[in-house]
């Protein structure tokens, strides 16, 4: 989808429902994170148990997130809160990936390439230039989104993988490799992306397998030596016949001879399946060996026709270990060596021609004449009409013409396809360069087993078998936008170089050995005025100070004997030029104009005002590298014009000391040319000020490769097109090969660092190992495993101790979630319907977070917003409604009070159990078991002490309440950040920190058994006590005079139950058969007791219908009966006091009519 398409559904977005009431108050709470600093402050405040370490896997930024972004991130932000609340400090950087055939199909698309060859022809330059520019197009929403979504990252300081620092260490991590003899360039059989045009490491090939249809063919191989006589083959892959070099048969394995009419045919025994209904006599049996050394006419006589090495050992019948009889086949394999790993070796130890039929494009070669220049296998494309068994299809035909056809069928198989592009791959034998991972398999298994995965069975099973049957490999990729390898071959010796850093190659780079000088002009009028003369023309002379300033620097130029002084000719530093030359005696001739040296070009409005108006012109400092504005320079422009001068000159001249006398933007400009800085290092560079006038300093410089804007640039064609020469002084000759992207991914370690250039003494204590990373469960054989790979092969140890690893996530279906198919909510839209937090926390407590796969519920994160935000606000309402000053406390001796710290406790304990176990699901699922008991069971239970006049009894709950509260939203902070900091902002106190992001995890204390025990004993014996009122047919607002239970329980909580299930008594009887009995007696005086509490439940209900708020007072007038005012009189103070009666008068009454068991009231409630 485009950019304006994705613009386009985001507003149309807008006219869905406005955003709920949660979403409102996670954006206030995102608000108050950024105003103050929360995030910053987190990683600055004291951390007294140091460094916990975090590897952020950078995503792509050429879309917008998606679900799977969210849930590797969400996970990815709870682990570093939890741990930075616990006293550590985490660092979140964040990355881009930027690199590698994604972003490459991405500009095929876009610029309408279909081939390499197309590549060639646009230009790799302007190739790689789109790249560049597309590939952070999403950047900007994507730090919109992910702060949304309740992520602390720093995405202001990240790191990319196409930054040259980044590739540098990547060189770096490559350079390691090679000194310890784990690099080498091999010719081996290896996965082919025809239309990508590179081949793929066998982790990529394993993401791209799928089950299609194709051909299985039966072809006849006829033995010279025996007339009318065929060897029969069996392949799946009919288009390398015409490669064909070889057979292959087992020696061991006992072979038929069959005769079919005239003629016969030779296959394994245990396969005379293969001739399916054909009748057949067997003529033979024979063992394997009979038929090692026999010659046969290949099927397609291409190669006959050719000279190729080896060629006497073509077309003979060879031993095989690896061909074995099984479900399938002849017995009897045909060997097209270049294109199968096996063939390739039998290959090689029999010198039997190696040689291509298909190029790397994935087309027969020209001299294939039945076939020329048709791809062998195609991606299915149903507009042209095209599919993967065309070649196929052809060859069969061929093979049919040619009498050589056996047999046809057509099978279901799994077969590799590009994991990017999807077209099916080809088994191709060329030249690549590896990591020899046999060389440490080993030590991957070893340190492996000491990391701790979750679930474990991925780490042990899926990732630890991975390992132990781990090839070497292949990291070179024959592409265009990705980090270059760094190696460069002697085309005369044939020996290669491998530059670990840019010192490395640079000193290998031709020099002039000029030494330059680069001063600023002297002062000018326009220096005392402030005002900006940035044209050529105009009056800007030196001051008498100027001139001063002149001769003062000449004499300290004295000593560097200044061969050249160039000059922008502008006035005032054509001036100082002269008068510097003229102190030095220095040739007017060798005092050059060069306007490239000229002051940044403000714009002819801009003439004569102040250098305030023109910053005016931009809201920061990016802004004045990459804005366009028409007649004004922006700071690359400036950089363009002084880099380009400056390797002229160097260029130009040898051995010679060069005075540049520029001004303030243009010396600036010259430095970062100079030195070939990007953006965020230029910024640096001008922080560190500006030239003062007539103030001069060395200008270190040796050419560097570099894009047109003069800055470091290691991308093709740059490096290719920069010079290095070996110590004879032969020109080498690099190979144009860029790394594999998860080579590049797998070394962010270090590049993130850009170590060892930087960070050398942090990286020990700070930056390596990994306390922890997540991703999906497919990085297994992609980023957990270059992490591992090139962890120990540079260390010795693997780069993280922690992993967790998600599963998918799939539409409510079931399916894969689809655009298309509209199966799922765009992520924002949700979390603007019911927050961010529930859908984080529906994604942390799920089995998602153990590589399972879900199918996503809208309606379950609303369901648990319900349950968790929901109830939890109304605890917070009700908490607000009767709050004072009463400070957090856990040290109330009232049962209820009690039970709920011990609750807490135990949420603490559990959670804290999970986190640290890195097991989030049950880490997470306990909070709401626990609101659920706070708001269903102590709430409830604790209303009517808020409510009461009992104030000691008051305080005692208040306190409980904000203690529990205040907790709570610590336990909550790394799963649901928004809602706990807004409970956290309503509950803390004045000593307390501004966030609770910025606070400590709660300590874990032992919950108290026994009024665990015991209460979960009162709840289980209400829930029994209920269902006997159900079966009984008597409501709960009537009371029964006796409970009895099978134990004694303590009188504290006899109460409760007896309040709960409404009986006058709880009596403990261990000598009934049952757990509990209920006396359903209903006496007279119980009945209107029942009658006046169905009176105060109907009051209650005209006071919320009226609107009335818990602490408006109001007066009833009754009309009744004379038996139901006796009811009223003789439970009237329990009336007043639970409906907020003042008074209650009989009479009269116009009003709502209630029924109260076998009576009626008329009741007026006035306020």
């Amino acid at each position: 989808m485009k950019k304006e398409d994705l613009h386009k559904e985001a507003a149309e977005s807008k006219a869905l429902p406005q955003k709920g009431e949660v979403a409102l108050r996670e954006e206030e709470i995102l608000a108050f994170w950024n105003e103050r600093d929360i995030f910053n402050k987190s990683l600055t405040k004291d951390a007294p148990n140091g460094d916990y370490v975090f590897y952020d896997g950078p995503p792509f930024a050429t879309g917008l997130p998606h679900y799977g972004h969210i849930l590797a991130g969400t996970i990815k932000d709870a682990i570093p809160r939890f741990w930075t609340m616990n006293g550590y400090r985490v660092a979140r950087k964040w990355g881009w990936d930027c690199h590698g055939l994604p972003l490459e199909n991405l500009i095929e698309k876009k610029l309408g390439l279909a081939t390499k060859r197309d590549i060639e022809d646009y230009g790799v330059k302007n190739f790689n230039e789109a790249a560049r520019e597309a590939v952070l197009e999403y950047r900007d929403d994507w730090k919109r989104i992910i702060p949304r979504l309740g992520r602390f990252a720093d995405m202001d300081n990240d790191y990319r993988t196409m930054d040259s620092t980044y590739t540098e260490s990547v060189w770096w991590v490559f350079g390691e490799l090679n000194r310890k003899g784990l690099v080498y360039e091999g010719f081996k059989s290896m996965h082919l992306c025809p239309r990508c045009g590179t081949t793929l490491s066998n982790f990529e090939v394993n993401q791209g397998y799928k089950d299609i249809k194709d051909i299985a063919v039966t072809v006849k191989l006829p033995l010279t030596d025996e007339p009318n006589t065929s060897l029969l083959v069996w392949t799946t892959t009919p288009w390398t016949l015409p490669g064909n070099f070889a057979a292959a048969i087992h020696k061991d394995m006992v072979y038929a001879k069959a005769k079919i009419g005239d003629d016969f045919v030779i296959l394994a025994k245990d396969r005379l399946a293969q001739l399916g209904d054909t009748d057949y006599e067997i003529v033979e049996e024979f063992k394997g060996s009979k038929l090692v050394g026999k010659s046969y006419l290949p099927p397609f006589d291409y190669w006959q026709k050719r000279e190729v090495q080896g060629k006497e050992n073509a077309w003979k019948i060879y031993h095989a270990d690896y061909v074995e009889v099984g479900s399938e086949g002849t017995g009897a394999v045909h060997l097209a060596p270049a294109y199968g790993e096996e063939d390739m070796s039998l290959a090689k130890e029999h010198n039997i021609p190696l040689a291509h039929h298909v190029d790397a494009e994935g087309k027969f070669m020209d001299f294939i004449s039945d076939f020329e220049c048709r791809l062998v296998k195609p991606k299915d494309d149903d507009d042209a009409n095209i599919t993967h068994l065309d070649a196929d299809i052809e060859v069969v035909r061929a093979l049919a013409a040619k009498g050589v056809l056996f047999k046809k069928e057509n099978i279901t198989h799994s077969y590799p396809h590009c994991w990017r592009c999807d077209t099916p791959l080809l088994n191709y034998a060329t030249t690549s360069w590896f990591v020899r991972v046999t060389d440490i398999k080993d030590k991957l298994v070893t340190e492996n087993n000491k990391v701790h995965w979750v679930p474990s069975h991925v780490g042990e099973n899926r990732f630890g078998k991975w390992l132990e049957g781990a090839r070497d490999w292949a990291i070179s990729r024959q592409r265009y936008w990705g980090a270059p390898l760094p190696i460069w071959r002697n085309p005369e010796t044939k020996e290669y170089k491998v530059f670990s850093s840019l010192a490395e190659l640079t000193a290998h780079a031709k020099k002039s050995n000029n030494t330059y000088l680069l001063m600023r002009h002297a002062e000018s009028e326009s220096n005392l005025s402030g005002l900006i003369n940035a044209l050529s023309s105009g009056n800007n002379p030196l001051t008498e100070k100027g001139k001063a300033q002149c001769v003062e620097a000449a004499e300290k130029l004295r000593d560097e004997k200044i061969d050249l002084i160039f000059h922008s000719g502008m006035e005032r530093a054509r001036d100082t030029a002269l008068l510097i030359a003229e102190a030095l005696g220095i040739s007017e001739d060798n005092v050059i104009l060069d306007e490239r040296l000229t002051e940044i070009k403000t714009g002819e409005a801009m003439e004569g005002k102040t250098w305030d108006d023109y910053e005016a012109l931009y809201a920061n400092y990016e802004e004045k590298f990459t804005k366009t504005i028409s007649g004004v320079e922006n700071r690359f422009d400036v950089q363009k014009r002084t880099g380009e001068f400056l390797y002229e000159i160097d260029q130009k001249h040898q051995g010679k000391n060069i005075l540049i006398i520029g001004h303030a933007a243009s010396a600036f400009a010259l430095r970062s040319a100079a030195e070939g800085a990007d953006m965020k290092r230029a910024i640096v560079i001008r922080k560190e000020g500006y030239l003062s006038n007539a103030e001069y300093i060395n200008l270190p410089f040796v050419p560097l490769p570099h894009n047109d804007l003069y800055q470091l640039d290691y991308h093709r064609p740059y490096i290719d097109d920069f010079e290095v020469f070996d110590e004879d002084g032969t020109k080498l000759e690099r190979v144009k090969d860029v790394f594999d992207c998860w080579f590049e991914s797998g070394s962010m370690p270090y590049a993130q660092h850009h170590y060892p250039f930087e960070n050398r003494d942090r990286f020990d204590k700070e930056l390596f190992p990994a306390n922890f990373i997540a991703e999906g469960l497919d990085q297994t054989r992609g980023w957990f495993y270059s992490l591992m790979v090139l962890g120990v092969a540079l260390f010795d140890k693997s780069p993280y101790q922690n992993v967790i690893v998600n599963g998918l996530i799939m539409a409510e279906d079931g399916r894969k979630l689809s655009k298309k198919l509209q199966n799922y909510s765009e992520p924002t839209n949700l979390a603007d319907r019911v927050g961010a937090d529930s859908m984080r926390f529906y994604l942390l407590s799920s089995p998602v977070v153990r590589s399972e796969d879900i199918n996503f519920s809208d309606k379950e994160v609303e369901d648990l917003m319900r349950k968790n935000i929901g109830r939890l606000h109304n605890v917070l309402l009700m908490y607000e409604m009767f709050v004072n000053d009463t400070k957090a406390s856990d040290e109330s001796d009232n049962v209820l009070d009690r039970w709920i710290v011990a609750r807490l406790n135990q949420l603490i304990k559990e959670s804290t159990e999970g986190f640290k176990n890195y097991e989030l699901d049950k880490a997470t699922r306990p909070i709401t078991d626990f609101i659920d008991d706070l708001s269903v069971w102590y709430l409830r239970r604790s209303r009517d002490r808020l409510k009461g006049e009992d104030q000691s009894d008051k305080k005692l709950a208040l306190g409980t309440l904000r203690h529990v509260l205040k907790t709570l939203s610590l336990v909550m902070a790394p799963s649901m950040p928004f809602y706990a900091d807004y409970l956290w902002g309503r509950v803390k106190e004045e000593a307390d920190e501004e966030s609770v992001h910025l606070s400590r995890w709660p300590e874990t204390a032992m919950p108290d058994p026994v009024v665990l025990g015991e209460m979960s004993l009162v709840r289980e014996f209400v829930t029994l006590a209920l269902e006997a009122r159900t079966r009984a047919g008597v409501k709960v607002r009537q009371p029964l005079p006796q409970l009895t239970i099978n134990i004694e329980l303590e009188p504290e909580y006899a109460i409760i139950v007896a309040d709960e299930v409404n009986v006058k008594k709880v009596v403990g009887d261990a000598g009934i058969s049952e757990r509990a009995i209920l006396d359903t007696a209903i006496t007279p005086e119980l009945k209107m007791e029942g009658d006046a509490r169905d009176f105060i439940r109907a009051v209650q209900e005209m006071r919320k219908t009226q609107g009335l708020e818990p602490s408006d007072r109001i007066t009833l007038t009754v009309q009744t009966s004379d038996g139901g005012e006796a009811i009223l009189r003789a439970f009237e103070s329990e009336i007043k006091r639970v409906t907020g009666t003042d008074s209650i008068t009989f009479g009269d009454a116009d009003g709502e009519e209630i029924k109260a068991g076998d009576h009626s009231f008329t009741v007026e409630v006035k306020r």
